[in-house]
């Protein structure tokens, strides 16, 4: 379920470190998060959806990985990110 372009714009907004950032660390886990919250919805109403649920953990690893990498170069942001997208870690 792709994000619509303005939820996209308004978490891009928050999350960048400058005008034109949109690739950054910080901003790759949020899309990311926004993209697991909604396939958690999904799988509430489709439970037998295997091939989406193999997507899901595609996304969470990704998310892992770009926080683990967000952890050892910033700590500072990590700790940041994870809290302001309420994340457990």
């Amino acid at each position: 379920m792709p994000l619509s372009t303005e939820k996209k714009t308004g978490i891009v907004s928050q999350f960048r470190r400058a005008a034109g950032d949109t690739g950054s660390p910080e901003v790759q886990i949020a899309l990311l998060s926004e993209r697991i919250t909604g396939l958690g919805q999904h799988f509430s109403a489709h439970a037998g959806d295997h091939s989406s649920r193999r997507g899901l953990v595609k996304l969470v690893n990704q998310r892992r990985k770009l926080l683990d990498y967000l952890k050892a170069s910033k700590p500072q942001k990590y700790q940041e990110v994870v809290e302001r997208l309420g994340l457990r870690r």
